[in-house]
């Protein structure tokens, strides 16, 4: 029997906890400008995650790692002034959390002040527990993340599937376990068996939002870029591309560029 799915004006943390209660998915999607967010939120996605994958998509970087603070708080305060469904996550970026609890909190709270998001996003279990805590006891809402975690590609030394092995895959539930108890509002596994991933998404309350996790968890997430083909050199098996707009805008760009050399563009109906 169908269960009917709620319809939320604005989706809140408290709503996505209802959804994992009702077996409704969760979607997700990245965003990091003012004009995807908006496409974005319009298509009733559930959360905008304003990634640190800017640094690779937008930026051009190869890893994560060089995007800072200020310009997280520039690329989410421009997806807030989009968004009036979906509850919008921020990444906190690489070395502005994992050292120094009460620097974790500075940049936590920076990011609710000046970009106006609901949530922040940090990388990590029991290793940054006291520095999720402090955020927490601000009143800041926090979403973990485990797995693959790329702020940490140099310790890993490559994006290959994490938690294969028994040891790791037992840290990885006992992270998770740990931060539910903390208080964090939802959880994305990334890049981990699907087995292990259902197995973490049954064993805690909160909801658990997959990329490269299987089906078996609460809801999914991909970088926008990715899933609308504007990206078209990183092929995961986990993602599927819904357009490819990286050979269509090409080829609108080079009829643009023609008409404008061939004199055709702007014709007498485009002119004053």
């Amino acid at each position: 029997m169908s269960v009917a799915k709620k319809r939320y004006k604005r989706v809140t943390v408290k709503s996505l906890v209802e959804m994992k209660q009702n077996g409704e998915k969760i979607s997700m999607l990245t965003a990091y400008d003012y004009s995807m967010a908006k496409i974005v939120d319009a298509a009733n996605v559930d959360v905008i995650l304003v990634g640190d994958s800017a640094s690779n998509v937008m930026a051009g970087h190869e890893t994560t790692l060089p995007i800072t603070l200020d310009q997280m708080i520039y690329h989410a305060t421009s997806v807030v002034r989009a968004a009036t469904r979906a509850l919008v996550v921020v990444d906190i970026p690489f070395g502005s959390y994992q050292g120094d609890s009460k620097e974790a909190l500075r940049s936590a709270i920076r990011i609710m002040k000046e970009s106006g998001g609901h949530a922040v996003k940090v990388e990590g279990g029991s290793e940054i527990q006291v520095s999720i805590s402090r955020i927490l006891e601000a009143g800041i809402p926090v979403m973990g993340h485990l797995g693959l975690t790329p702020q940490s590609i140099y310790k890993f030394g490559t994006y290959t599937v994490r938690a294969k092995e028994e040891e790791e895959a037992e840290k990885l539930k006992s992270d998770a376990k740990l931060l539910e108890e903390l208080g964090c509002f939802a959880l994305v596994l990334e890049k981990i068996p699907a087995k292990l991933a259902q197995e973490v998404a049954e064993s805690v309350s909160i909801p658990v939002i997959g990329i490269g996790a299987g089906g078996g968890v609460d809801g999914q997430v991909l970088v926008v870029h990715d899933l609308l083909g504007m990206t078209h050199e990183f092929n995961p098996r986990f993602l599927r591309r819904y357009m490819n707009l990286y050979d269509e805008m090409e080829s609108a760009i080079s009829n643009y560029v023609k008409d404008v050399k061939s004199k055709d563009f702007p014709n007498d109906e485009e002119s004053y």
